[in-house]
């Protein structure tokens, strides 16, 4: 696969990962083995970052899209995250609510369809 497949499926930015995995095609197999026992890079990556957007949208508590209205567009580090927790700016708060909102209707919705695709019991 891409490297940016692997990066992805990793959970780290691309473009800080070192110059011989981005170089590369990556198997199957080896992302396996870096799954299962990550080398110190992937370790340090994963840790301190910088992260994708992804990555940084979650840790947060916020959908993608809250990032990019708020106008976060670059990978942040872990230290630059807590400090955007800590701080909790205006548009943290309204984008964790807007997200947990969104989820809530998702859940509301699932129940509905699972609910609606049973048969009613049958009378007798």
């Amino acid at each position: 696969m891409k490297p940016a497949t692997a990066a992805k499926k990793l959970g780290v930015y691309l473009d800080a990962t070192p110059e011989e995995f981005r170089a590369g095609v990556v198997t199957r197999d080896e992302l396996d083995a870096l799954q299962a026992d990550p080398p110190e890079w992937l370790r340090d990556l994963r840790r301190d970052g910088p992260h994708p957007r992804q990555v940084v949208a979650d840790r947060l508590g916020v959908s993608i899209s809250g990032l990019a209205r708020a106008e976060i567009t670059e990978p942040l580090t872990t230290a630059q995250i807590a400090a955007l927790k800590e701080e909790q700016p205006e548009w943290l708060l309204r984008e964790r609510t807007t997200r947990a909102e969104a989820q809530r209707a998702e859940a509301r919705l699932r129940a509905e369809r699972s609910g609606k695709g049973r048969a009613a019991p049958a009378g007798g």
